[in-house]
């Protein structure tokens, strides 16, 4: 028995929560597949098969278990350690992407050509990149039966398929189940999802530092509840999100184009970095300098896009964050009416808004008025430029970029270390290489500005 093998065995019969989401249990005498914590009774180790993606063991013809519910573990890092092109496109196929563009045009985002992504896909997986696409397709939409009480059809196509009987096909075929054998079991109330991760996350802290950075009418906390409006590929609606126990979170949801429900999904998770493997994280930056300042359970608390953590890092430009905050929230107020008299909510200003808009009203210098002017013009014009493009645009430098990464992408390794908050922190504490910090950087960051609050 190998090394792997034999930590996967300890790992499913003693139901070890750190391992859930990085290994699936297939038993063959049943023809299921389960998470390692799976409640169930443990099957004998002759008739376990192990994978380390539930879309191959679908591929190799096991059913997703209908007790601990494959579709609603935490994300896999069971990948770290591959070509980087991989786990991008892992993401942007979980994201959607192929519901959006051909496998050419993925391709082509990546920078290799559709062969290679193919000649990927079959060396880490065994598949190829539209059947796991079709697989993530059909393990939201399993999650959407089990916990919403959207009809069917709105399933289908909130998960990515053209027609109900494409669908129902595609459920028997790949899950050898029936989308109706799941509503059947399952007693939805509400259209609402949970959203797993693994422990610990500092719930406290994240709804801390959003309260401090709250955009009126835009976001609204109510006790343990996070609630914000948003605009997600010409469609717009309202996500709440709220902690369930210490595994998962509860997110319930409206939105008026139900097929960019997988995309509003992958963006909640994305926002609450809900994916990272904290336990590694801590880990590590124990080991540098920062070990006196950590906290347990810090994570990414992110913004909605990159064009939202633009325009807060330009009006963050060298004032506090509570003046920073007073003008955004004056720029909200002005430019978006509201859009639920009873609610008080508004929805963030688009580029073309803000690019069409006179900013005197904006208590700052016109110098800053102008660069912000400027960014919402180029964003306007450019909806696809990268991020590291912005640097092209007068008035806007590393830091404002670094910021963007930081909190509109939830990249892992941005430290701010030009930050002043952070320039203080690092005085307080022995010398602190920032390369020490990699390839946790964001993490350091936040640690870095809790100590200081």
């Amino acid at each position: 028995m190998s090394e792997i093998h034999r930590q996967f065995q300890q790992a499913r019969l003693a139901r070890d929560a750190r391992f859930d989401g990085r290994f699936f249990v297939a038993v063959k005498t049943t023809g299921i597949f389960c998470r390692p914590i799976c409640p169930a009774i443990p099957a004998k180790e002759a008739n376990v098969d192990y994978f380390l993606n539930a879309a191959q063991a679908a591929q190799a013809g096991y059913r997703p278990c209908l007790r601990c519910r494959p579709d609603s573990a935490p994300g896999s890092w069971a990948w770290r350690g591959v070509e980087t092109t991989f786990q991008r496109a892992l993401t942007l196929i979980e994201q959607g992407a192929l519901q959006e563009q051909s496998l050419p045009e993925l391709a082509e985002r990546l920078g290799i050509t559709d062969r290679y992504l193919r000649q990927l896909f079959h060396k880490h997986l065994g598949m190829s990149p539209k059947q796991y696409a079709q697989f993530q397709q059909l393990m939201f939409a399993k999650q959407l039966l089990h916990s919403s009480s959207l009809p069917i059809a709105d399933i289908g196509l909130a998960s990515g398929f053209n027609s109900v009987r494409r669908f129902n096909d595609a459920f028997r075929q790949i899950l050898h189940l029936k989308p109706s054998d799941i509503r059947r079991r399952a007693k939805p109330l509400t259209n609402e999802i949970q959203l797993t991760f693994r422990p610990p996350l500092n719930w406290q802290h994240t709804l801390a530092f959003y309260q401090m950075r709250l955009i009126a009418g835009v976001e609204r906390i109510d006790g343990q509840r996070y609630q914000r409006t948003f605009q997600c590929q010409g469609s717009r609606g309202w996500f709440s999100i709220e902690p369930t126990d210490g595994k998962a979170l509860l997110m319930q949801f409206a939105i008026n184009d139900i097929s960019q429900l997988k995309p509003l999904v992958s963006q909640v998770r994305r926002m609450f970095d809900l994916d990272a493997d904290i336990l590694t994280i801590e880990q590590h930056l124990a080991t540098t300098a920062l070990k006196p300042i950590l906290s347990k359970g810090l994570r990414i608390p992110g913004v909605w896009s990159t064009w939202e953590a633009g325009v807060r890092a330009i009006l963050g430009q060298q004032v506090s964050v509570k003046a920073a905050i007073t003008q955004l929230n004056r720029l909200v107020s002005e430019l978006s009416p509201v859009a639920d008299a009873h609610a008080q909510t508004r929805f963030f200003p688009t580029p073309a808004e803000i690019a069409d808009a006179d900013l005197s009203f904006l208590k700052m210098p016109q110098s800053r008025k102008d660069t912000l002017s400027r960014f919402a013009v180029f964003v306007r014009d450019n909806p696809d430029a990268a991020v590291d493009d912005w640097i092209n645009i007068k008035g806007i430098g590393p830091w404002t970029i670094q910021y963007a990464r930081l909190r509109g992408l939830s990249e892992s390794d941005c430290f701010l270390s030009t930050d002043l908050v952070i320039k203080k922190t690092l005085n307080s504490l022995a010398e602190c290489q920032p390369d020490t910090l990699s390839p946790w950087g964001s993490y350091a960051t936040f640690h870095c500005w809790n100590a200081q609050s």
